[in-house]
């Protein structure tokens, strides 16, 4: 049974969103119901803890039990439903795992279904600064939720506690969701992580997150490519390390080429300076996008010359993109959000 009240403030919005819900669930989930409460007890009977039977039940309403019953095939999903309860092992229930997810860059929206299944079955969720609380508040409500969060010159939790901390919360058996800003492997230390579950045996799993460069660059208007603009894109990170910007110059200075800079906002002064230093002109255009896809979602454009007053006079706030190009000059034209 589902109910819908708008608490009198719309009765017809109300009524809307009942003929939604009853266009998506189909009537025979009513008959898988009945089935599931008719082997309540016989699960519980050989499946002694919680999170066991809870597992189990996953795996049957996101399987071939469900498939058969929502198709019109009671008896092929009862056979089904008996032959898995039959073939189940208590250890293959206690076993932990640990997903990588890309939450994205904010708009919850942009969430893979695979991301957010994951998202919905996990015991504990290890989470960074980057994720916004629209993506947080999807996960399961009942999962243990940890702050690891990073920032220039602090940490929460550092990187190595982080690995150790996934590594032990999955040899307990739970099922651990390290959900991180953007994509795990582009500038999300993903790799490391899953290295230390490899050398443990870890089961794991990696789902891909829209990344910042990607998903700031849709939501501001400015193409990362462009057929009349730029030929290619480079990823860089602009983080100092003590002082010093270490990139390679002669590569990011190329002609029709766009470069978007992750975390580049303490290093501006350098990254303008040396761009400069290397060939590529003063007047190029170039944007700083903060928390983009959100609703606090603000755009800068510049050149690469007055980007560094641009960000003093201005103080945006992490998370900030940079990008660099002749594609930046589309914005005024393309932006949409």
């Amino acid at each position: 049974m589902v109910a819908v009240s708008s608490g009198g403030k719309s009765p017809i919005l109300a009524r809307q969103l009942r003929a939604r819900l009853e266009t998506l669930i189909p009537a025979s989930y009513g008959r898988l119901a009945e089935m599931v409460g008719q082997y309540r007890d016989v699960v519980k009977g050989k499946l002694p803890k919680l999170s066991m039977r809870r597992r189990f039940w996953e795996s049957i309403l996101q399987g071939d039990v469900a498939d058969h019953v929502l198709s019109g095939r009671d008896d092929l999903g009862q056979q089904a439903l008996q032959a898995a309860l039959d073939a189940v092992h208590v250890d293959e229930l206690q076993t932990g795992e640990v997903y990588l997810v890309g939450a994205g860059p904010g708009d919850p929206e942009l969430l893979t279904f695979k991301a957010l299944r994951l998202m919905q079955q996990a015991d504990i969720v290890f989470y960074d600064r980057l994720v916004s609380k629209e993506v947080l508040a999807l996960v399961r409500r009942e999962a243990e939720q940890v702050y690891v969060g990073k920032q220039r010159a602090w940490h929460k939790v550092r990187q190595e506690e982080i690995n150790q901390l996934l590594l032990t919360q999955a040899q307990q058996g739970k099922r651990v969701l390290r959900l991180k800003g953007g994509d795990p492997f582009i500038f999300g230390r993903g790799g490391e992580e899953i290295e230390t579950l490899a050398a443990e045996n870890i089961p794991f799993q990696v789902v891909p997150g829209v990344t910042a460069a990607s998903g700031c660059a849709s939501y501001a208007g400015i193409p990362l490519t462009h057929r009349d603009y730029s030929q290619s894109c480079t990823f860089v990170t602009g983080q100092l390390k003590q002082g010093e910007l270490d990139l390679n110059w002669s590569a990011l200075v190329q002609p029709r080429q766009t470069i978007v800079v992750y975390m580049g906002l303490a290093g501006l002064p350098v990254l303008s300076q040396q761009l400069q230093q290397h060939g590529l002109a003063a007047e190029t255009p170039a944007a700083l996008i903060q928390q983009g896809t959100t609703e606090h979602q603000k755009v800068w454009v510049s050149t690469i010359a007055d980007l560094p007053a641009l960000a003093e006079r201005e103080q945006p706030v992490a998370p900030t993109l940079v990008i660099i190009g002749q594609v930046v000059r589309l914005h005024n034209t393309l932006s949409w959000f």
